[in-house]
This record gives C-alpha cells, structure tokens and sequence, in this order.
C-alpha cells in the first residue's frame, strides 16, 4: 500500500467543494500534513455560447485556483499540493484515496419537504475509495454548533457484531486531536422471543461495549469516552446523534463491494454534521 502521507480534497467550483476543502485544509493543519487539491476538468474543444454549458464551464475552469488563493489566505501556514487533472471526477478521486490518509468531498444538504441531493460523484467515491471519505456540507458550520473557533463532539457508531479495528482508531484520533468528547453509539432490537439465558440483554450488550472499548481507552488516555447503547434503528439515532456533532464516523465493510449499507445511506443523506465513512474488512 502506498505512503498516506496527504489529505486530499475534491474540487469542482462548488460551494460543496470549497466547504469541504476548508474542512480538509483545517483537518490537513491538525494532523500536521499537507493538503492536496484535485480537479477533474477536461476542457471542452470548441465553445458553445450556450448559457448552460457556458456558466458550468466558467465556474469549473478557474475552480483551483480560485480554492488555492483562499486557502492560501485563511490558512497560510498550511502546505498545499494542488492538481488538475482530464480522468473522470470518479476515477481520479479513487486514484487520489490510494495515497491519502483522507478524501474529502462536498455533500448536497436536504430540504425539509424535498428530500435529499447527494452527488452522485460522492456516493460513487465513497463505496470505493480506499481510505475514510468525509462528506461535508455547505449549508452547516462544518465543526458542529457553537462557536466556529471550537469542535463538536466525535459520534461514532459501532456495531459490536463487527466491531473493527480502522473504525475505532480513527473515532479515537478524531476526537483526541480535537480535543473533544467520543461518544460511542450502539444500537440493537429488542428480540421477540428472549432467549432463556440471555436474561439481562441490556446488561450484556453493556459489558461487550466496554469490552471492545477497553484497549482504545488504553491507548488513548487523553480521550473523553461516553457510550451508549440504544434500541431502535441505528440510522435514526446515529443521524439525531449527529445534530450538534462537530464529526459522524461510521463503517463501510469492505467485502460488500461497492455497497453502501442502509445506515451509511441515511447517515450521508440526513445527518447535518460531516460524516466519515471508514472502509474495512
């Protein structure tokens, strides 16, 4: 596997994009690594004088340079590596993953009776880049609520059937670089018919939690852990979760493919804060 060494952001021109290039380039100062931008635009032959190619195409031809200048400006300590590139948006974002220890991408938010606009670029990239990709919004401060100088808390779902290592790791970075609280979210159903031995589920599940917590809190002393168990759907409460997060981390199993399960879904459509999708086995 290559040296992740980078951030990356994709860029388009879009106030998706420059959000989550901003989010990137803050992300990028933190873990003290440079910033690379990347652009897919392949410039048409001829020009067509019609105001909908036209107005795309202005807005998309000076789209990095435009994001250099302002990142520059807002953050000049920070190094940046910026890329224009003729692949389609997909292929050149998945390319870009394979040397990066993150990919940010702009998100579409949702109107309260229109329903939800995810990119299809995004969800495509999503399912099959190789390292996290988080998704962020235009429309919410990117850091949670509050005051814009301060993280929200770190919302991790788990699934303590398959709990794994890459999910739990990066929620624990997450958090201890920004110096805020994990909150730790499990949900589970209630069984029809409760088996004989299981007298205390509740009780149970509680102890598995702890237990697959134990060596996260151990190598990150500093983390400020709470968890919870939840009955109900974990898309529903993973999303009511996220409301005043500054971060959502949820899991993508690599071996279902280029699938995005129904949590992953609903937590990319619906949920306001920006959301990291880690993939692994």
């Amino acid at each position: 596997m290559p040296d992740r060494q980078l951030i990356t952001a994709g860029i388009d021109g879009s106030a998706e994009s420059l959000a989550a290039a901003d989010w990137a380039a803050r992300e990028a100062l933190l873990r003290g690594l440079p910033l690379h931008l990347v652009h897919s635009f392949d410039q048409p032959s001829e020009r067509t004088h019609l105001p909908e190619v036209e107005v795309p195409f202005h807005r998309e031809s000076g789209a990095l340079d435009r994001a250099v200048l302002r990142l520059s400006s807002s953050h000049p300590a920070l190094g940046i590596l910026d890329e224009q590139v003729t692949t389609p948006p997909v292929e050149a974002l998945v390319e870009a993953a394979s040397s990066s220890i993150l990919l940010v991408l702009g998100s579409r938010g949702f109107g309260a009776f229109t329903g939800t606009l995810v990119g299809s670029v995004a969800l495509a990239v999503t399912a099959r880049a190789s390292c996290p990709v988080i998704l962020v919004r235009a429309d919410e401060n990117p850091e949670g609520k509050g005051s814009v100088d301060r993280f929200g808390p770190v919302i991790l779902g788990l699934d303590l059937e398959h709990p794994c290592d890459e999910l739990i790791e990066f929620a624990f970075v997450a958090a201890t670089l920004r110096d805020v609280p994990l909150q730790v979210v499990h949900t589970w159903a209630v069984p029809l018919i409760p088996s004989a031995a299981a007298t205390d589920p509740e009780a149970a599940k509680s102890r598995l939690l702890t237990d697959a917590l134990a060596p996260w809190r151990h190598k990150h002393p500093k983390a400020q852990v709470t968890q919870r168990l939840v009955h109900g759907l974990a898309h529903h409460h993973l999303v009511k979760a996220a409301a005043d997060a500054g971060l959502l981390v949820i899991g993508r199993r690599i071996t279902a493919g280029e699938h995005l399960g129904p949590t992953a879904h609903a937590a990319i459509h619906h949920a306001k804060s920006p959301v990291a999708v880690v993939p692994h086995d």
